[in-house]
C-alpha cells in the first residue's frame, strides 16, 4: 500500500513538471505587480525545485513539507506586504488572492487571535488526528517537556503556537 502511495505521488509530480507555467486570468495586474513579481518567481521556482526533488528513504509526509514550506512563504509574504508594512494596494492584494498566488483561507486565520503564526489549515483540523484534538504543533512550548523536539507530521512544523 505505501508503495502504491509513493507510486501516485510520483506521478502527481510527472504530470506538474510537464505542465506548462499556470496560466494566469487574462485581466492585466494591477500596478505594483512589478514590484512583487520578482520575490514570487523565485518562491515558484523554488516550488518546482521541490517538486521534482527525489522522495527516497524518505516518508511519503515528508515529501510534501517542503511544498508546504514554500506554500507558507508565498502567502506570508502577501500578508506581510498588505497588513504588516502597508506596501501593496487592496487591488493588487485581491488580485494575488483571487490568482491563488496567496492562500485565503490562511491569510483569513492569520487575522484571527491565537492563529498568527499557523503554519497550515491541516494543523488545526481536528478530524485528521486519533482523539479529535490539533496538532502537536499548536501546544505552546511551555506545555511540553524541556527538551523535547517537535515536528508536526502534516507539514514538519517545529511549533507554531508561540
Amino acid at each position: 500500500m505505501a508503495k502504491s502511495r509513493a507510486i501516485k505521488i510520483l506521478f502527481v509530480v510527472e504530470l506538474c513538471i510537464d505542465m506548462p507555467k499556470v496560466r494566469r486570468s487574462r485581466k492585466q495586474p494591477p500596478e505594483g505587480w512589478e514590484l512583487i513579481e520578482p520575490t514570487l518567481e523565485e518562491l515558484e521556482q523554488k516550488m518546482r525545485e521541490a517538486e521534482t526533488e527525489p522522495h527516497e528513504g524518505k516518508r511519503i509526509t515528508e515529501s510534501l513539507w517542503p511544498i508546504f514550506k514554500i506554500h507558507h512563504q508565498k502567502s506570508r509574504y502577501i500578508y506581510d506586504l498588505f497588513y504588516r508594512r502597508k506596501a501593496i494596494s487592496r487591488e493588487l492584494y485581491d488580485y494575488c488572492l483571487k490568482e491563488k498566488i496567496a492562500d485565503t483561507n490562511l491569510i483569513a486565520k492569520w487575522k484571527k487571535s491565537g492563529y498568527e503564526n499557523l503554519c497550515c489549515l491541516r494543523c488545526i483540523q481536528t478530524r485528521d488526528t486519533n482523539f479529535g484534538t490539533n496538532c502537536i504543533c499548536r501546544v505552546p512550548k511551555s506545555k511540553l517537556e524541556e527538551g523535547r523536539v517537535v515536528e508536526c507530521v502534516h507539514c514538519g512544523c517545529r511549533g507554531c503556537s508561540g
